[in-house]
């Protein structure tokens, strides 16, 4: 089996983001295309020469296919051993932990997160380091460089090997590795949060409805809510990883979750309902009737934390993206916490963890997480929300309204107006960059502005400085908006803007979230001009 090294030609620059590269199905499967962004993230890292590697993915289409590759590649460039999920499935946060568990050199994620999946829709591929979080800029920096310039890559010349048989096999000299998928994470799970509390919950008749969307997160619920914690067996929902996520869009809002929605807001709700998305890294949260943003699920488990075994001894701090809701910040006040606001991007909150300054991290996209891993984590939210739930004996609705009437209510909403013609969505932002400086003061609609910058970040663990990460503008009395372009998608641009609105009157805590945001709203399609650029009249999606 020699190996082959094969000319090629550079594939123009092809920078990963935080999430890593993500484009069309079709993009990934060009001659040459796979081969020449692993072999730039191989290079990129310096070499995996005697390394060992975690690989796996959320079993979308081209999954199995790319996995393949990647392994004989590994074995090309002189990898000790891979260790693989069987099937090639590994949601993101159970990749990170075993990165971790086994001390592996680091990971290769096969997955475009929460983008639909299929011949016709979208792929991605990451790199997580030692510490099972993100790339770090840097090597993202180093990896994008080699894309612009490698001439050739190294293969074996071998057949495929078995992805559905746990245990060793070879590819060359490189040592293959199989495990379960499922097992080394319910064990760390297991370590977190009370089994034996949230097992009694369901023994004493409580009712849960979890949809894993197809996607990744369906044998870890089916293994830990209904084999390992005992609830109902039809508790979860669309379990089957499936290439195209059912045809759906694996992602967890109440737009995409419809059917698990149709189920909390229905005459028969269970008393707890959660979804997660195609990697299994994202969570949603609903109660019977009521929706909880992930700005308030990070809030309400920064406040009850200390419920479960791993936090009992309370949190060393807390971190949250600058465009997630200020409702945690008012949480680790009262706690007398560090909460600090980092760029979108979970690696920023790796640097964090890894430094010991915080234990809890979100982000309003639908992401929480803890020091367990470096990489957001959904099933794990949804267990440590079960735990709280075993403790208090609230409900989601009762537990929200403690935490409301105690620290206040950050109405919030995120307007995603998808696919916009990049030029147009630049055009946008640049132009209300231009004016921040001379908006301090103006009143815009019925609101009277009281900041207005671009938010710059520098890092207090290794003294970095990321800018340009998005555009806030608050407003006197408690209200804020936030313009961003987003990066997750792989056709034009995503603008999306974040409205927020504090209430700490205790009779003003039940409104209509859009009527009470209506204001914030109107100000911000004023400040854009967005309808008049895009032509948009609505977003695609409201969460």
């Amino acid at each position: 089996m020699p190996t082959q090294i094969v000319r090629t030609t550079p594939i123009e620059g092809q920078k990963p983001g935080t999430s890593g590269l993500r484009k069309q199905t079709a993009v990934f499967r060009r001659p040459h295309f796979l081969e020449n962004y692993v072999q730039a993230i191989f290079d990129g890292i310096g070499g995996i020469e005697g390394k060992t590697l975690i690989v796996g993915g959320d079993g979308r289409f081209y999954n199995d296919q790319a996995i393949q590759i990647i392994l004989r590649m590994a074995a090309a460039n002189g990898a000790t051993k891979c260790i693989v999920g069987q099937g090639g499935i590994l949601s993101t946060p159970a990749a990170s932990h075993l990165i971790r568990l086994r001390k592996a050199d680091g990971g290769l994620i096969l997955s475009a997160s929460h983008n639909p999946g299929g011949p016709d829709a979208d792929f991605g591929l990451k790199y997580n380091g030692r510490n099972g979080g993100p790339a770090s800029e840097r090597i993202t920096d180093e990896i994008f460089q080699r894309t612009a310039t490698l001439d050739f890559f190294k293969i074996a010349a071998c057949d495929d090997i078995d992805l559905t048989e746990i245990g060793i096999q070879s590819v060359e000299s490189m040592e293959v590795e199989i495990v379960d998928p499922v097992a080394d994470y319910a064990t760390l799970m297991r370590s977190i949060v009370n089994f034996d509390k949230i097992h009694n919950l369901f023994a004493n008749g409580f009712t849960m409805c979890f949809d894993a969307m197809h996607a990744v997160t369906g044998p870890y619920a089916h293994a830990i809510l209904e084999d390992m914690l005992g609830a109902a067996k039809g508790t979860v929902i669309n379990g089957i990883p499936s290439e195209d996520f059912g045809k759906g869009h694996p992602d967890p809002n109440p737009i995409w979750a419809k059917q698990l929605m149709d189920k909390m807001y229905g005459t028969d709700a269970p008393d707890f309902g959660a979804a997660s998305d195609g990697d299994g890294d994202r969570n949603m949260i609903v109660g019977r009737g009521a929706y909880i943003t992930p700005s308030d699920s990070l809030a309400l488990l920064t406040a009850k934390a200390h419920l479960a075994p791993a936090y009992r001894g309370g949190l060393a701090g807390v971190a949250r993206s600058m465009p997630t809701s200020r409702a945690v910040d008012r949480v680790a006040d009262s706690l007398g916490i560090a909460c600090y606001e980092t760029p979108t991007g979970w690696k920023f909150f790796g640097n964090l963890l890894d430094a010991g300054k915080v234990t809890l991290c979100g982000e309003e996209s639908a992401g929480t997480g803890s020091d367990h891993v470096r990489e957001k984590d959904g099933l794990w939210a949804v267990l440590l929300w079960l735990n709280i739930l075993a403790e208090t004996k609230m409900s989601v609705t009762d537990l929200m309204n403690d935490l409301w009437a105690t620290h206040g209510r950050c109405y919030y909403s995120r307007l995603d107006y998808e696919a916009v013609e990049s030029d147009k969505a630049t055009q946008m932002i640049n132009g209300l960059q231009a004016k921040l400086g001379d908006l301090v003061g103006q009143k815009i609609g019925t609101l009277d502005i009281e900041t207005a910058d671009e938010f710059s970040y520098l890092d207090p663990v290794d003294g970095s400085t990321s800018a340009n990460q998005g555009l806030r503008i608050s407003f006197v009395g408690g209200a804020r908006v936030v313009f961003r372009l987003s990066g997750t998608g792989t056709q034009g641009a995503t603008i999306r803007i974040y409205l927020e609105q504090l209430e700490i009157n205790p009779n003003r805590l039940q409104q209509d979230v859009m009527s009470v945001l209506q204001p914030v709203r109107d100000a911000a399609l004023i400040l854009s001009d967005l309808v008049a650029i895009t032509g948009r009249t609505a977003p695609d999606v409201i969460t």
